[in-house]
């Protein structure tokens, strides 16, 4: 069996002898974020440039460390450019302690005054161990379905 390795993941281990290698198991801090959206025909308004859109966010921890999601920021974008910026602590009340290969899903919304824009952001999070990192969340586009005609 072949190991692959770089020097980074190996210290000496002078205990043992000098030829001993032993690898240091490097935490890793990561989450992988997917998102689906929705358009809310029946919440928007259309003829008030009122347009409400669903998102739903799955959050997994793809690291080796258990991690709390501890607060969010979002930078919301419509076709204009108007940008409005959300921050608060936790998704929809509740800031959840995944488990390496756990997963956490919310549903949650905004509303824009055209018919298009965008969402990314990023979440802040805490790791079992103390180390504090941040989660992209990759931009994501908000609009209408196509109609056929």
């Amino acid at each position: 069996m072949k190991l692959l390795a770089s020097a980074r993941d190996f210290v000496w281990n002078r205990h043992l002898s000098d030829l001993t290698l032993r690898q240091v198991a490097m935490a890793v801090y990561e989450m992988s974020i997917s998102v689906r959206t929705q358009y809310l025909e029946e919440q928007s308004e259309p003829d008030r440039s009122h347009y409400v859109f669903a998102y739903a966010v799955t959050i997994k921890n793809t690291g080796s460390v258990p991690a709390q999601l501890i607060s969010r920021h979002w930078v919301i974008t419509d076709a204009g450019g108007k940008i409005q910026e959300v921050r608060g602590l936790g998704v929809v009340g509740h800031q959840p302690l995944l488990q390496p290969g756990e997963q956490f899903e919310y549903t949650s919304g905004t509303s824009l005054a055209t018919p298009q824009g965008s969402m990314h952001g990023e979440y802040f999070c805490v790791a079992e161990d103390g180390h504090r990192f941040e989660v992209p969340i990759p931009e994501f586009g908000l609009s209408l379905p196509r109609t056929l005609h």
